[in-house]
């Protein structure tokens, strides 16, 4: 499938009961229309996440590197999400 974005790939997920559980749960409230489909949604959001979190540890060792601050990252970090988390 030379050149094609929408190539699927399978694979197997070993899960708890549970977790199976909340995945079933998704589907039948109709918020999601497959198991697979709330997955590739956590991944998506997961992969978001971590743009935004590379995004900021970025920003933070520019703002390092300025000599702008004195503090480290983690403790920029860390008031940033104290702040964030109210």
């Amino acid at each position: 499938m030379k050149g094609s974005t929408n190539y699927h790939a399978d694979f197997s997920i070993t899960r708890s009961n549970f977790e199976d559980e909340w995945l079933k749960n998704q589907v039948e409230t109709k918020e999601y229309s497959s198991k697979s489909e709330v997955v590739n949604d956590l991944i998506r959001q997961a992969r978001k996440q971590q743009a935004q979190v590379d995004w900021l540890r970025a920003k933070i060792e520019k703002a390092e590197a300025s000599g702008f601050t004195q503090k480290g990252k983690e403790e920029i970090l860390a008031k940033s999400k104290s702040l964030l988390n109210g």
